[in-house]
């Protein structure tokens, strides 16, 4: 029964470190755009460096 008063506060601990970097990661926006990464495997990087830039064919 003794160990119920160790195991309390440390539950409550973990709940409050977790509380604290749940907030964390919503105010420096690490939710804001969850899609982005998952779509950015789709998109072959190397045909955008290859195409070459409009701005070198006028002069």
């Amino acid at each position: 029964m003794s160990i119920i008063y160790v195991l309390i506060p440390i539950a409550i601990l973990f709940v409050m470190l977790g509380l604290a970097i749940f907030f964390w990661a919503v105010r420096s926006k690490q939710f804001e755009d969850l899609d982005k990464e998952g779509f950015s495997i789709l998109f072959d990087e190397d045909q955008q460096e290859k195409q070459p830039r409009q701005d070198n064919r006028d002069k």
